[in-house]
């Protein structure tokens, strides 16, 4: 049996698509997906991952590099990362020179998340076969390592691109190159991707097409054997769990009641509104989210349910490094600001051996407090009035204390 991996001190972020409701001022909607990276980095927040997206309405970010320099200015310590770039649609050299000097401008704090692309739609408008994206994805992958790793020249010819004597003109800020990782939805690509590089993996298999979707967390467990199989093959060490992300979306409140009242209508509209009637998805029930959330497509309640559901998560994966939000609009702006506050406040903290030893110390003092006072709680401060000659008032007469 594979002993379960925990990490000594997990990682919290956001998976930031993003997802706007087709009506609202997109100006306002890129201003929010900004102020939200801020809003998690003055909580201790570990990571934001942004995405790429060309159609259909609702994912406005073409170029998540944008975003991503603009919150590096305005954030202090939360890392941000292409969430993920669609390497199919990209020049290598092209994406591996704009990422490097993000590197540098972010002193370290980016990262290069990949994926073959997830609309159909941006391929259809670049004349791209949907066929073809995987392997496109691997080559471009292989490419970009390649430049990263600093063996020039590069050369690399494929039928969609060709590196001739190529070579990055700057040198990665991060050692050996900035993190990445490859995204994985519900096929074996990106496990295998994740594997044969020796990169990281994130995993949206447990909120992919919708919160109704067939494969759910219960695919994530076989996607991490994917990445050891492909590694295994590649002659490749076996991936360290601490790079693997799992991203379900979430929504706390001070009751269980309230979670689910906040996020009822908002949850509708991004499963049906988007992705059933733009999309085409097809969902077997017209499930609400109380039915998503009980079978853990979505994590929804109290900060207690939350760390419940992540100790489940860890025990039906194996074990990974990172838990991301997917990042949403289900409730109001004041809502959602609260939930990420009650998440950071007493979700976070559980997961990074923060409060043990609080509560140990508070224990501590607590059952030895005649030892610590020696002798009775208020014997010095009566003391001290005893030998000044003034009358010790009653407060703070001495009491027992435990010992």
């Amino acid at each position: 049996m594979t002993k379960l991996f925990r990490p000594e001190r997990m990682r919290f972020g956001v998976f930031l698509a993003p997802f706007h409701r087709v009506g609202e001022n997109p100006t306002l909607a890129l201003d929010r997906d900004v102020a939200l990276i801020e809003h998690l980095d003055s909580l201790g927040f570990d990571e934001a991952w942004v995405g790429e997206h060309h159609s259909a309405g609702w994912e406005l970010i073409a170029d998540p590099g944008l975003i991503i320099a603009a919150a590096l200015r305005s954030t202090r310590s939360i890392r941000i990362g292409s969430g993920v770039s669609s390497l199919p649609y990209h020049h290598p050299l092209m994406l591996a020179d704009k990422f490097t000097q993000l590197d540098h401008m972010a002193r370290g704090r980016a990262m290069l998340g990949v994926g073959p692309g997830a609309l159909s739609s941006d391929a259809y408008m670049m004349g791209i076969n949907p066929g073809d994206q995987r392997r496109m994805m691997d080559e471009s992958l292989t490419a970009i390592l390649e430049l990263f790793s600093g063996r020039a020249p590069v050369n690399f010819e494929t039928d969609w691109f060709t590196l001739k004597n190529a070579r990055l003109m700057l040198s990665p800020y991060s050692d050996p190159h900035l993190e990445m990782a490859v995204a994985h939805i519900a096929s074996p690509a990106g496990p295998s991707a994740a594997g044969k590089h020796g990169i990281g993996m994130i995993s949206i298999a447990a909120s992919a097409g919708g919160v109704s979707t067939a494969m759910g967390v219960d695919s994530l467990a076989q996607a991490w054997l994917w990445t050891e199989e492909a590694a295994s093959d590649a002659g490749k060490p076996i991936p360290d769990r601490s790079g693997w992300r799992v991203v379900v979306p979430f929504h706390l409140a001070q009751s269980r009641e309230e979670a689910f009242e906040q996020v009822r209508e908002g949850a509708r509209a991004y499963n049906v509104d988007y992705f059933q009637k733009v999309l085409g998805r097809v969902s077997d029930t017209d499930e609400d989210i109380h039915e998503v959330a009980a079978r853990g497509g979505a994590i929804i309640g109290t900060p207690d349910d939350a760390i419940m559901a992540i100790s489940d998560l860890l025990d039906r994966t194996g074990g990974f490094g990172a838990f991301l939000g997917l990042a949403h609009e289900w409730a109001s702006s004041e809502h959602t600001k609260q939930s990420y506050e009650l998440w950071a406040r007493y979700v976070m903290p559980y997961f990074q051996n923060q409060l043990e030893s609080i509560s140990e110390s508070a224990s501590w003092v607590s059952e030895n407090l005649s030892e610590i006072y020696q002798g009775p709680r208020g014997g010095v401060v009566a003391k001290a009035f005893e030998e000044a000659g003034k009358e010790v008032p009653g407060s703070i007469r001495p009491t027992r204390g435990r010992s």
